[in-house]
C-alpha cells in the first residue's frame, strides 16, 4: 500500500518549466501598444542595437510587441492572421483605462450632485 506517487516529483518540474516559458514571451498591454501607436512619428526614435533580442534589435512589431530575425521573418509575420487581429484591434477605440474600471465598479468620481448655496 503505497508511498508518495512516484511521478510527483516530475510532474512538479513539468509545472515549473511551463510557468518560466510563459514569462519568456511576455508582450506589452494593449494600453501600452495603443499609446505607442498615437505618438507622432517625431517622437519615434530609430531602435537601439541590443545584441540579445533576435536581430539585433532591429526588426520591430510594433503592434504584437515582437523582435525578429531579419526583414523576411518579419513580413511573413505581416501576413499572419494573428498580426491583422492585433492591427484591427489597435484601430478601434481605446483599450480601457484603469479610470473606465473604477467608474464601472463604482468607485470613480463621486457625484454629490449640485452644489447648494451656502447662508
Amino acid at each position: 500500500m503505497g508511498g508518495k506517487c512516484p511521478h510527483r516529483k516530475v510532474k512538479k518540474r513539468r509545472l515549473s518549466h511551463k510557468s518560466a516559458r510563459r514569462t519568456k514571451f511576455l508582450v506589452k498591454g494593449e494600453d501600452a501598444v495603443y499609446e505607442q501607436l498615437q505618438k507622432p512619428d517625431e517622437e519615434k526614435k530609430p531602435l537601439p542595437v541590443d545584441e540579445d533580442l533576435p536581430g539585433m534589435g532591429q526588426f520591430y512589431c510594433v503592434h504584437c510587441d515582437r523582435y525578429f530575425a531579419n526583414v523576411s521573418v518579419r513580413d511573413e509575420h505581416f501576413k499572419t492572421k494573428r498580426h491583422k487581429k492585433r492591427v484591427k484591434q489597435m484601430m478601434g477605440p481605446a483599450p480601457h483605462t484603469q479610470l473606465d474600471a473604477d467608474m464601472a465598479a463604482g468607485m470613480g468620481l463621486p457625484d454629490n450632485g449640485p452644489k447648494l448655496m451656502s447662508m
